[in-house]
């Protein structure tokens, strides 16, 4: 069973968020709440696998909320998605940076709702098709003028080319078949690269491909809701 806490600071998202969330029966709501501090606080109690967090709420603000989630080594194993109906890019790379494992519209639909909490729970990262452009070209600009390619350096052949396309947003099945590799071994080179780049997630990864030059505008493909 996947859990999964709802922070968002209006009852009725939270309620329809809710049925959509648990209509397969194989993930359980275990915590709501109306702003970011109480969304942390729950998060702190019950450790969900998944937070579906809103961005901009009273108290505290669903990207602080996540900076506090991802600093904190006793929520190891918790994923945070922002879940919000503005498409705004400031809104996107924010939270992106601030370790959210993906950023989704609130206008998703329910299958892929569904989808999107397993993925996350999984370890992979994931951005609707409709904002990962942005994300990956605001991204890339920033990182332009000065790309850091010492972030490369304990990198084998074989794992820079992994990270490439991961980079483009390929999924572990995408990579191997590019690469020639089973999904089972692409998953492998997907783990030893978050262990030797210190990244939390595949999102991480990529963000990391293109601060390194490895990718540039125009390359990446969205990242997939399901691999």
């Amino acid at each position: 069973m996947i859990t999964v806490a709802l922070v968002d600071d209006q009852e009725l998202v939270r309620t329809g968020l809710r049925q959509l969330a648990v209509s397969d029966g194989d993930i359980e709501v275990v915590a709501e709440a109306a702003d970011g501090r109480a969304g942390l606080s729950h998060v702190r109690e019950r450790h969900p696998d998944v937070v579906l967090m809103d961005i901009r709420m009273p108290v505290m603000d669903g990207i602080t909320a996540t900076e506090h989630i991802v600093s904190d080594p006793n929520l190891d194993s918790t994923r945070v998605v922002m879940l919000t109906t503005f498409d705004d890019d400031e809104d996107i790379v924010a939270a992106i940076a601030a370790g959210a494992s993906g950023y989704l519209l609130k206008d998703i639909r329910p299958v892929d709702l569904r989808a999107a909490v397993r993925t996350v729970a999984g370890g992979d990262a994931l951005l609707s098709p409709g904002v990962t452009n942005t994300v990956l070209r605001r991204l890339s600009d920033q990182n332009r003028a000065t790309p850091r390619p010492e972030i490369l350096d304990d990198l084998t052949v074989r794992e820079r080319e992994v990270l490439t396309h991961i980079g483009r947003g390929e999924s572990n099945r995408e990579v191997g078949a590019s690469l020639f590799l089973s999904p089972e071994t692409s998953r492998t080179y997907a783990s030893r690269l978050l262990g030797k780049l210190g990244a939390r997630d595949r999102s991480q990864l990529v963000v990391l491909a293109y601060e390194s030059g490895l990718v540039t505008p125009g390359e990446a493909a969205p990242i997939a809701v399901s691999d």
